[in-house]
């Protein structure tokens, strides 16, 4: 079978145009839906272990994990090293407790809205948490977010000129570095949900 051409002028127009515009299309999508389908591998198998313990059952092994290091760190670290673990604990078994219960709620766009987000969170949050309790800690995460925060000002968020409003409105110190990192795993769970999703409608059937 030999490839098909259309056999008069409106058809070749019409032929040239669906090709301009499907090239690019095809280009984004293609790209964004392999990632998806990345994702949603390692997706639908943390949510078939955690659709087997339960919201319940994971709030209890979050907490078990890091009660433990809560109490490695107290017998190895200063009290200071001892609070940020235990910060970070808090943090990290909220978050993966309300993204497990917004997973079970069903539908995609609970899944997209609340659940990635909060998953992101329980990655991103605790680390920052710590720092903002431990010296030691913060002199890498939040110099680290201090160089990351300059470069999405100079950069992404120069649209619109949201870089100069954020720099007029806020200082990055203390909570504020809680909200910037907030700020970026919500997003960030928007798009891997997105992702997901969109791998989810094209793969086969």
């Amino acid at each position: 079978m030999g490839k098909w051409t259309p056999n008069t002028t409106g058809g070749w127009i019409a032929y040239r145009l669906w090709a301009a515009v499907g090239v690019p299309v095809v280009a984004v999508l293609y790209p964004l839906a392999l990632s998806g389908l990345m994702f949603r591998f390692y997706a639908s198998r943390i949510d078939r272990v955690a659709a087997g313990l339960g919201v319940a059952g994971v709030v209890v092994l979050a907490a078990l994990v890091w009660g433990v290091l809560t109490v490695a760190a107290h017998q190895v670290f200063s009290f200071d090293g001892f609070l940020a673990v235990l910060a970070a604990a808090v943090v990290a078994t909220i978050a993966a407790g309300l993204a497990v219960a917004f997973s079970q709620v069903g539908g995609r766009l609970v899944s997209v809205v609340f659940a990635y987000p909060s998953a992101m969170t329980a990655l991103f949050l605790p680390p920052v948490v710590a720092a903002l309790v431990s010296p030691t800690l913060g002199e890498v995460v939040l110099s680290g977010s201090d160089s990351l925060a300059i470069w999405l000002l100079d950069t992404v968020l120069v649209v619109g000129g949201l870089s100069e409003w954020l720099s007029d409105q806020y200082t990055l110190a203390g909570a504020a570095y809680l909200g910037m990192w907030f700020g970026i795993a919500v997003p960030l769970g928007w798009l891997i949900g997105s992702l997901v999703t969109l791998a989810g409608l094209v793969r086969p059937t």
